[in-house]
């Protein structure tokens, strides 16, 4: 013993930690002479140990008051790193989240699953700083740190990639830039002190993860590319009129009419708004047949014209809704309604023409808030931002409005919020349109009207074709005559 020291104090690694064998065993480490003294008090020497006794411990790379450790340094790494991992790790969380329980397709629901593994990844390598910034028990623990930071890295350009297609004003585009400004740091840390050496097959490593990193860009860009155009949209809408049903004594009769819906296609839709209107027509016989002479004027501008008919008009006799603006038509499912028209027995209509229509929205390309449900009566000042005089805004309205959300989580966070807003008025047509609209004046003077009609109308094109926004409608006609003929036999 006397021969060799009993305690070898190693030269300080590239952190500035020296460690500690006895007799060519590891025995710990320390990253200063206070360190070192605990170590040896563990190890069952004397507090007084005399340090510069070379008979009982032996330095290499440097004496006793060699501690090139920069505490507040490599804390500060520490901070840094652990603080970009759990940023990253939220994200991934968010978005994958709601994608993998929420999304429609199993290509989104993928995705989502992607990005939660993405995410436990991370939470492993939290823990995996502080060791290989510490005494690295885990020779694996830098590997991981430069996984995090690499999936970091990977998500970050995706987020930024794609808030750049819209470069909307958005508070997460920040938070997306300084996620990228970190994992180039990260990486270039990590690089510098090539934490990959030491990895058992590191080669093997390094494949599995440019395996995985290519499954993942194949996985985003499917969802991010992929539309659903081969599952087929078709419905089939009926309005059919019954038999008039009257009575002796009674000055009207009552007309039955059935409207019918079903999802016949292959994929579940939202029906943004619904509107059933029957139409009484009225016409002059034109013996001398110069219907058709009159169509286009311009006070009695009509879409058909008829040789012995002339002087046509028309006024709605009963308007409303059908299933409900906020409900849902699943693929193969039915909805039948019915009700009854009164007519005055000594009616002048010619005609009725029944109109059944909604617009819809694919449940494959988003998803509607449940507050989309309730009606807003524009009439009716507690409505707060929903009310609006009728001589401001045209006319009296039931309005629908909630959020949407694209069904690829990813996009949503990169974006503005989007909302649907619905019009329904017995009155007049019904409208619909998916924008950042959210019924919020900007000046006292503006009504919601003038807001509504200053709409960038590209950004409502652009955004109802991506949602799948579309109209279906049936169209019957009956003859009055007929009706009132059949209902006296």
């Amino acid at each position: 013993m006397g021969i060799h020291p009993w305690v070898i104090v190693e030269p300080p690694d590239r952190r500035g930690l020296r460690r500690i064998t006895v007799n060519g065993r590891n025995m710990g480490s320390a990253w200063s002479l206070r360190e070192l003294r605990k170590e040896l008090r563990r190890l069952g020497y004397p507090d007084d140990m005399d340090l510069e006794d070379g008979s009982r411990i032996h330095w290499r790379g440097g004496d006793s008051g060699t501690w090139p450790d920069r505490r507040g340094r490599r804390h500060a790494v520490i901070v840094f790193m652990i603080l970009g991992l759990l940023g990253s790790l939220v994200l991934h969380a968010v978005i994958g989240w709601a994608d993998a329980l929420g999304a429609l397709t199993f290509a989104q629901r993928l995705v989502g699953v992607l990005f939660l593994l993405a995410g436990a990844v991370q939470a492993v390598a939290i823990p995996a700083v502080t060791d290989y910034w510490g005494r690295r028990n885990v020779k694996v623990s830098g590997a991981l740190v430069l996984l995090g930071a690499l999936i970091a890295l990977a998500t970050s350009s995706l987020l930024l990639f794609l808030w750049l297609q819209e470069r909307e004003p958005i508070p997460a585009a920040a938070g997306f830039l300084a996620l990228w400004l970190w994992s180039l740091w990260a990486l270039r840390i990590l690089v510098r002190a090539k934490v990959w050496r030491g990895i058992p097959h590191p080669r093997k490593f390094a494949a599995g993860v440019a395996a995985t990193a290519l499954l993942t860009a194949v996985s985003l860009g499917y969802s991010l590319l992929y539309q659903p155009i081969a599952a087929p949209m078709h419905f089939i809408l009926k309005a059919e009129f019954g038999k008039a049903q009257t009575e002796s004594g009674l000055p009207y009769v009552h007309v039955p009419l059935t409207l019918y819906a079903k999802n016949d296609g292959g994929i579940p839709v939202y029906i943004v708004v619904d509107d059933y209107t029957v139409y009484g027509n009225s016409a002059k016989f034109s013996k001398s047949g110069e219907g058709l002479k009159q169509w286009k004027q311009a006070d009695a501008f009509a879409s058909a014209a008829e040789l012995y008919a002339t002087g046509f008009s028309g006024e709605v006799v009963e308007s409303g809704q059908f299933q409900g603006p906020g409900t849902t038509l699943a693929v193969g499912e039915e909805f039948k309604m019915e009700t009854v028209i009164t007519l005055p027995k000594d009616t002048a209509y010619e005609t009725l023409d029944a109109v059944l229509k909604f617009a819809f929205l694919r449940q494959d390309r988003g998803k509607i808030d449940d507050e989309f449900t309730t009606p807003r009566l524009s009439w009716v000042k507690d409505e707060g931002r929903y009310y609006c005089p009728a001589d401001k805004c045209g006319g009296e309205h039931v309005i629908y409005h909630g959020k949407v959300r694209y069904n690829d989580n990813l996009v949503n966070v990169t974006r503005k919020q989007r909302y649907v807003a619905a019009f329904w008025s017995p009155n007049e047509e019904p409208d619909v349109f998916v924008s950042s609209f959210n019924f919020k004046k900007k000046k006292k003077s503006e009504s919601i009207y003038d807001i509504y009609e200053g709409l960038d109308q590209a950004e409502v094109a652009r955004e109802n074709a991506r949602y799948g926004v579309a109209w279906v409608s049936v169209n019957s006609q009956v003859s009055v005559h007929q009706l009132l003929k059949k209902s006296r036999s």
